[in-house]
């Protein structure tokens, strides 16, 4: 894959499209990139958090506990709130194929934030949104289980 080809994969992940071409072309330098074959695990249900993966090719299946698996496939941002903090994964994950992807730890996100401030800006009025929209489905669904 070439360079503009990394770009407009990064731009359509979630989070990376409020990143202007010069932000999605640091990230795409200075991501480390992995290749997984059919059945490689990329991580497992507890371990370490340490940054976010988007899958480049190929797909992933991630095994929550408890869930039907989920896909992940091109331009898909696994372990978004890695990004900014440390945590434990929540699920296995696994590649159904052959698969890249490329890791973005928390310090390239902040080194890219600060060197990008706007983007910084709009990323955290869309995660803002977010969380007010999930504390409103919080609250309609309290007050369906109150009145229950």
């Amino acid at each position: 894959m070439g360079l503009d080809d990394d770009i407009a994969i990064l731009a359509a992940a979630p989070v990376f499209g409020f990143l202007d071409r010069d932000a999605l072309r640091l990230l795409s330098f200075a991501a480390e990139r992995r290749e997984l074959r059919a059945g490689d695990r990329l991580f497992g249900r507890g371990e370490p958090a340490d940054g976010g993966f988007v899958v480049m090719s190929g797909t992933i299946r991630l095994e929550p506990r408890g869930s039907e698996p989920v896909r992940a496939s091109r331009s898909a941002l696994i372990g978004h709130l890695a990004l900014f903090v440390r945590g434990e994964r929540p699920c296995d994950a696994v590649a159904e194929g052959p698969c890249e992807l490329v890791r973005i730890t928390p310090t390239l996100m902040r080194r890219v934030l600060e060197e990008f401030p706007s983007a910084a800006q709009a990323i955290h009025d869309a995660m803002a949104l977010d969380l007010v929209t999930f504390t409103d489905d919080l609250d309609r669904v309290r007050a369906k289980f109150g009145d229950a």
